[in-house]
């Protein structure tokens, strides 16, 4: 987009400044909106119910459409999207997810607790990061081991509680996040007992300790190293994810059609 119009749309430089980060995006996000010929509107959920864009006017002329199908600010997907090709035109925080498959597969884990880490924040990358190992597990459910989604699931509850009998310490992260007198919710700490006391307890404790915090910033890690172990332990469905008719065909739809109208 022209840096003059933006600037221009958001009251210029000196108003520009004194924005948050979070303001720059969606201002940036309208401007762009404005440029196409429909007229794009977020999820509620995506505008804090409502707030954040423009209030509808009520009973003015409509000259614009709404928009549907491809947003043209994305990359265009195939008729029949793979993984890989999520990764590449859709996904946000890919770079946490390589680095944590790629550690994992360093510490020698079998391949399909390689793909739970390559896999563990999907649901951050794709859809919400409220309860993102539910969306997650749920968004991959249909198309890999029952051990990954369980694990994918649970992770979000143990990575709160450490085990350091195990190498896994409460992370310094979290203190810095959520501060020192941060306690969870009493349905993760539920889920986290739960899991403790799992069969599959340590296939979701290798996701929070082969969970990278901070990126290598010597190392490069690319989709490609892993298509092999996505090939042997990720059922690709030959309609294309999103139009095969699974359980969870509607959520990679909507991660495909992310600003649809309805």
């Amino acid at each position: 987009m022209d840096r003059r119009k933006f600037l221009a749309s958001v009251g210029g430089a000196s108003a520009l400044a004194v924005m948050s980060a979070s303001q720059k995006a969606d201002a940036l996000e309208q401007a762009m909106s404005a440029e196409l010929e429909t007229r794009v509107v977020k999820s509620p959920i995506c505008n804090n119910y409502g707030f954040g864009q423009p209030p509808v006017v009520r009973g003015g002329k409509l000259t614009k459409y709404f928009h549907m199908g491809h947003d043209p600010r994305l990359p265009l997907m195939s008729d029949k999207p793979t993984l890989v090709e999520f990764f590449d035109k859709r996904l946000g925080s890919v770079q946490h997810l390589l680095q944590s498959a790629r550690l994992a597969k360093i510490n020698g884990l079998p391949e399909k607790m390689v793909l739970a880490c390559l896999l563990h924040d999907i649901g951050v990358g794709g859809l919400l990061r409220t309860d993102h190992g539910f969306w997650g597990a749920q968004l991959i459910e249909p198309y890999v081991d029952e051990e990954v989604t369980w694990a994918i699931r649970h992770h979000q509850s143990l990575r709160f509680y450490a085990d350091e009998d195990v190498g896994y310490p409460y992370p310094e992260a979290y203190i810095r996040f959520f501060g020192p007198d941060f306690v969870p919710e009493e349905y993760i700490r539920q889920d986290a007992e739960y899991a403790r006391n799992h069969k599959w307890y340590m296939s979701a404790r290798q996701i929070c300790i082969n969970d990278v915090y901070s990126f290598d910033p010597n190392v490069t890690v690319e989709i490609g190293d892993f298509e092999d172990i996505i090939g042997r332990n990720f059922k690709q469905p030959a309609e294309g994810l999103g139009y095969d008719k699974s359980p969870s065909a509607h959520m990679w739809r909507s991660i495909i059609f992310p600003n649809n109208f309805l």
